[in-house]
């Protein structure tokens, strides 16, 4: 089974750079605001490749945003995009246009829009993890300034002391 690997971001890049992993393509343009025109750009490249049989499977694999801690990887199968037969067996709906006019419409659509929805959680889970590295270092630094604060009260109150026993010692010097 031979595997195509299209990575995208710098950090995918690095990994399979590092694992000396062949990579069919690299991307490195899509911003961490990713837009439907990202998406299509991405996976237009694989439906007809997928439609001529020269690739049996297109999967996804992407950070799922759930919360900032907890951005877990996904791996997706985009395509071929299976139906659920128990919907379709109860269902008896006259279409029109016909159904297959419709998926012919609609899968692109489907198939794009898996795409972009692992792109916007990607970068969603980016965000996550930049805004809860910036929350812990703020926290290292804050508890920092505390306690190089309290260490600067004692030096300073070691010195205070240390001046007043001088003056005291002085004065007694001078009356004895």
């Amino acid at each position: 089974m031979e595997v195509e690997f299209h990575v995208i971001g710098k950090k995918a890049i690095t990994y399979f750079r590092f694992r000396k992993e062949p990579m069919a393509s690299q991307r490195t343009d899509i911003s961490d605001r990713p837009s439907l025109e990202d998406a299509r750009s991405v996976i237009d490249p694989f439906i007809p490749r997928f439609e001529a049989g020269e690739l049996d499977a297109v999967d996804i694999i992407y950070s799922q945003f759930k919360s900032p801690l907890s951005t877990p990887p996904v791996c997706a199968r985009i395509l071929p995009v299976t139906a659920n037969r128990e919907a379709a067996r109860l269902s008896n709906y006259i279409f029109e246009p016909s159904s297959e006019e419709i998926l012919t419409v609609v899968l692109p659509l489907y198939v794009r829009n898996a795409a972009y929805r692992a792109l916007v959680e990607s970068a969603a889970s980016e965000q996550g993890a930049r805004m809860t590295a910036m929350k812990n270092a703020t926290d290292n630094a804050d508890e920092l300034v505390r306690t190089l604060t309290l260490e600067y009260n004692k030096a300073r109150q070691t010195q205070i002391t240390q001046e007043l026993t001088e003056i005291t010692g002085g004065a007694e010097a001078l009356r004895g």
